[in-house]
């Protein structure tokens, strides 16, 4: 398993486009994606939970990753998040 903290940094935070960004990622690979904020753990998998975490601009995110395919899929989803989800801001 692979925990990584990663931080918010687009300006409208995990808002739907984001948000269904990450889910697509997230699906794309073998590996199980939780995402943990304030006690509340989803998973990255689905575009419901991953909205219900309200995770604005500058909020900390926990992410867990298992599976065959860990790193890779760790690798693209911080990519992912520190490219500000591909929004430029």
């Amino acid at each position: 398993m692979i925990k990584t903290t990663l931080v918010i940094s687009n300006k409208l935070g995990l808002h739907a486009r984001a948000s269904a960004k990450l889910t697509k990622l997230a699906g794309s690979f073998k590996s199980e994606v939780f995402l943990t904020r304030n006690a509340r753990r989803v998973n990255a998998k689905s575009i419901m939970g991953v909205m219900m975490l309200a995770a604005g601009l500058g909020s900390e995110v926990e992410m867990e990753v298992e599976g065959p395919d860990e790193a890779p899929a760790t690798e693209a989803l911080v990519a992912l998040v520190n490219d500000k989800f591909g929004e430029g801001q």
